[in-house]
C-alpha cells in the first residue's frame, strides 16, 4: 500500500468495563449506527472495526466487549477478544463511565492498558448525566489510573467533545496508507450485523437472564427486485439455552416475537436501504455458553 505525505492512518481501541459508553462513542463518531447497544452487560460480543475515513487520515475504531469477571466460557472468550484488541494498535482509549464512581474494575482495565504499547487517552463518558463537581472528581481520581499521554471528558449522546477525541487520537496516528477503502464503514460481514440488530431488540425487550442466554445467527439473505423496489429476505434463528426462555421469546401468542421483529425490521431497512422482510425462529440449544465451540459458530469473541 503507498502512504501519501502527510495522511495519517491506524487503529484505536476502545476498552473499559461493560456498558461504559463504548459502542455509542463508535456510532457517534459514525454518524450512524453500526454497533448495538443496550443497558444490558455483554451486549458487544464481536470485536467490531468502524472506519472513519476523512481528507488527510483515516481512523480505524475496534470496539471491544466489556472486560468484566467471567462467569462462563463466553465470559472468557470476551475478555480474550477484548484483550487482545490492545495488541499492536496505535492508540488506547480507556473509557470510564464518569456518573459512576471508579472502582477495582476500572483499576483492573487501567492495568492491562498500561501493558499496551501505543499512545494511551483516557476518556469520561456520559458527562451529560453527571455534575461538573462529578466529572472533576473523576477525572481526578482517573489521572491515579495511570500514564495518559491525553485526557477526554465527553457525551456521546450530545454529541458534546465527540470530535475532541477524534482530534487527539488523529494527533497520535503515524503517517501511513489507506488500509480500507474509502467507501468502507465496517469490517463485520452484513449477516452479522444484521443477527447482532436483531440481538439488541432482545436485550431491550427482555430482563434478568434470558438477554445473556442468546444468540442470533442468520439463516440467509436473499436480495429480490429491481433496484427501484428491491425487497430483502432474511431468515434468522434465534437461539436460547432452555425450553421456559424459548417461551418467553416467543411470548402469548407470539406477540413478544412479533414484536421483536417489528423492531428490527425499522433499524434493518434503514442499515440495508431496501424493504426487509424477516422471518425469525427459535430453537433451543442447551447451554451453549459454556461451549467454547459453539461460542466460536456464534462469532463471538474471536469468531470462528
Amino acid at each position: 500500500m503507498d502512504t501519501v505525505k502527510g495522511f495519517k492512518s491506524g487503529f484505536v481501541t476502545l476498552v473499559g468495563r461493560p456498558n461504559a459508553g463504548k459502542s455509542t462513542l463508535v456510532n457517534a463518531i459514525m454518524g450512524r449506527k453500526v454497533a448495538i447497544t443496550s443497558g444490558t452487560a455483554q451486549t458487544t460480543r464481536h470485536r467490531l472495526r468502524a472506519v472513519l475515513t476523512e481528507p488527510g487520515f483515516q481512523m480505524v475504531m475496534v470496539d471491544t466487549p466489556g472486560l468484566h469477571k467471567p462467569h462462563d466460557a463466553l465470559g472468557e472468550e470476551l475478555n480474550t477478544s477484548a484483550l487482545k484488541a490492545l495488541e499492536d494498535v496505535d492508540v488506547v482509549a480507556l473509557l470510564i463511565d464518569a456518573s459512576k464512581p471508579i472502582g477495582r474494575g476500572d483499576e483492573w482495565v487501567a492495568a492491562q492498558v498500561a501493558r499496551a504499547r501505543g499512545a494511551k487517552l483516557c476518556v469520561l463518558t456520559k458527562t451529560d448525566i453527571a455534575s461538573p463537581e462529578t466529572v472533576a472528581a473523576q477525572a481526578e481520581a482517573a489521572r491515579g489510573l495511570g500514564q495518559w499521554d491525553a485526557m477526554v471528558g465527553l457525551s456521546a449522546v450530545s454529541g458534546r467533545n465527540v470530535d475532541a477525541f477524534v482530534e487527539e487520537v488523529v494527533f497520535f496516528l503515524p503517517e501511513g496508507p489507506m488500509w480500507f477503502p474509502e467507501d468502507m464503514e465496517t469490517d463485520q460481514p452484513e449477516s452479522v450485523i444484521v443477527a447482532e440488530f436483531i440481538r439488541e431488540k432482545i436485550l431491550r425487550s427482555f430482563r434478568d437472564e434470558v438477554p445473556h442466554a442468546i444468540g442470533v445467527a442468520v439463516d440467509s439473505m436473499e436480495y429480490v427486485g429491481s433496484a427501484a423496489n428491491e425487497l430483502c429476505r432474511i431468515y434468522a434463528t434465534i437461539y436460547v439455552e432452555r425450553d421456559s426462555q424459548k417461551g418467553i421469546i416467543i411470548g402469548r401468542k407470539g406477540q413478544a416475537l412479533k414484536k421483536v421483529g417489528t423492531e428490527a425490521r425499522a433499524d434493518l431497512e434503514a442499515l440495508l436501504g431496501c424493504k426487509v422482510w424477516l422471518d425469525l425462529n427459535v430453537k433451543v440449544k442447551k447451554n451453549w455458553r459454556r461451549d467454547a465451540t459453539q461460542i466460536r459458530k456464534f462469532g463471538y469473541g474471536e469468531g470462528l
